[in-house]
């Protein structure tokens, strides 16, 4: 069984402290996710605008970031398990959307990812008993990759997702609620395939750096892990494909997009969640 570190920097605080800053970034997260849903639903005449509920998500993010601080850095290496994973990657998320809202209208992905982001931050609390990953120069730069564009493919399944929605009540002629406080159906395209293109670069660069830096990239434990992530590289280069030369757009694009991301998901959670959880 792998070891379980209660907290790994938990060197640095003490569980007490580290848990009050996690649950003080869980409720900003949480209230900037919930103002953020309310000016979706009812606009910014009634509900604030979006400076305040960003400047929540932004302090949320920088607390969210001391936690995982906390609980990645070991002092025998990378604890990545389950928990401490699922942290780090909605931290890159929050912080790409918060990144983003400075030149696009993409407010709308913090109403599914806060939320998701106060959870994650919470867990990254408890013993996480994952596999621990020494320190090496290739190594670090095949996580880093890895997870950046782990975390940007998943902003675009939030958007195929808000991009469903948006395109099935114009479809039915439901021109109400939401549906008005959205950007333009093809702005989200743009934003969604805009994502897709990074996120396949950095997917690209973590699989090529994974390759040349990871030793044991098809034993046994890596062998779900690697074959999954080719499938969703091959599924989101299909689609990229598909958009470029065929001009795929609409529930084509969101079914592509969503399926890649399962694959994916499934490569990287998917075969933690058995590993470290159900067989642990």
């Amino acid at each position: 069984m792998p070891p379980c570190f209660p907290g790994a920097a938990r060197r640095r605080f003490n569980l007490t402290m580290l848990l009050l800053i996690a649950m003080l970034a869980a409720a900003l997260h949480l209230l900037a996710g919930g103002l953020l849903f309310l000016r979706l639903i009812h606009g910014t005449a009634r509900v604030t605008g979006r400076g305040l509920p960003l400047g929540l998500a932004a302090v949320a993010a920088l607390l969210h970031a001391v936690v995982v601080w906390s609980a990645v850095w070991t002092p025998v290496g990378l604890n990545l398990g389950f928990f401490n994973a699922l942290a780090v990657v909605s931290l890159f998320m929050v912080v790409g959307m918060l990144l983003a809202t400075s030149r696009l209208p993409v407010c709308h992905l913090g109403v599914i990812l806060l939320p998701i982001s106060a959870f994650s931050v919470l867990m990254a609390c408890t013993p996480d008993c994952g596999t621990v990953v020494p320190r090496e120069p290739g190594v670090d730069l095949h996580i880093l990759t890895s997870m950046l564009g782990y975390s940007t493919l998943a902003l675009a399944a939030i958007q195929a997702l808000i991009l469903a929605a948006l395109d099935y009540r114009l479809r039915h002629r439901r021109m109400g609620g939401f549906v008005r406080r959205l950007p333009a159906l093809n702005t989200m395209e743009q934003q969604l395939f805009g994502m897709l293109w990074l996120g396949f670069a950095l997917l690209s660069v973590g699989l090529l750096t994974g390759l040349v830096f990871v030793d044991d990239l098809l034993a046994q434990h890596l062998v779900h892990k690697t074959t999954l992530s080719v499938v969703a590289w091959v599924v989101f280069g299909t689609l990229l494909v598909g958009r470029w030369r065929l001009g795929w757009r609409g529930q084509t694009a969101v079914r592509w997009t969503l399926g890649g991301f399962a694959a994916l998901m499934l490569a990287y959670f998917g075969s933690k969640f058995v590993l470290e959880l159900l067989l642990a």
